[in-house]
């Protein structure tokens, strides 16, 4: 099934030290309890890991070692798979989420951008105060008719003096600061 329950892969436990009973327990049930791992995770070498993981529960755990050892190694390494699935999904998920996230911006993209607000605000400024609110409002997400009636506008004029306000705004922008 995939699993390496050879002799080798379970010298380097260290087991045989711990006493008689775990020995004997641990050769006569890692393969198993190994491929009930891998038939839940789909992954030999991790199933092997997890399986080592059993037994030393197995071997921290008195009451265990005192009832039927076979049903508990084989309950507590469907538990353990479990997990395992769980912590992937969950890895899964953060990961998808972590590539969401921005990149905190460097030093250089903080100050560039504090020039822009405040070659912004400098030209804004400089423009008609009808044009600076048509375009403030405008830029908070207000509708045509919402400019309209805050400003006491026409609402049928209100897209003719954004549109001038914006291209006098561009003009100042470009004869300040240049091209960007």
């Amino acid at each position: 099934m995939g699993v390496d329950a050879s002799s080798e892969a379970c010298a380097g436990v260290g087991i045989e030290s711990e006493g008689t009973d775990l020995g004997a327990v641990f050769r006569a049930e890692y393969q198993g309890v190994a491929r009930a791992i891998f038939r839940i995770i789909l992954d030999p070498a991790r199933a092997e890991e997890l399986a080592v993981e059993v037994f030393i529960r197995w071997s921290q755990t008195r009451p265990a070692q005192n009832q039927n050892s076979e049903g508990w190694l084989y309950r507590t390494a469907v538990r353990i798979a479990l997990d395992e699935l769980r912590f992937r999904a969950r890895r899964r998920r953060y990961e998808s989420l972590s590539r969401l996230v921005l990149p905190s911006p460097t030093p250089e993209q903080i100050q560039v951008a504090a020039e822009d607000r405040h070659a912004v605000r400098e030209v804004l400024g400089s423009m008609g105060r009808r044009d600076a609110e048509l375009l403030l409002l405008r830029n908070q997400g207000f509708s045509y008719e919402e400019i309209a009636s805050a400003l006491h506008l026409n609402p049928a004029s209100v897209g003719t003096l954004l549109s001038r306000a914006q291209m006098a705004f561009r003009k100042e922008y470009v004869k300040r600061y240049g091209e960007k």
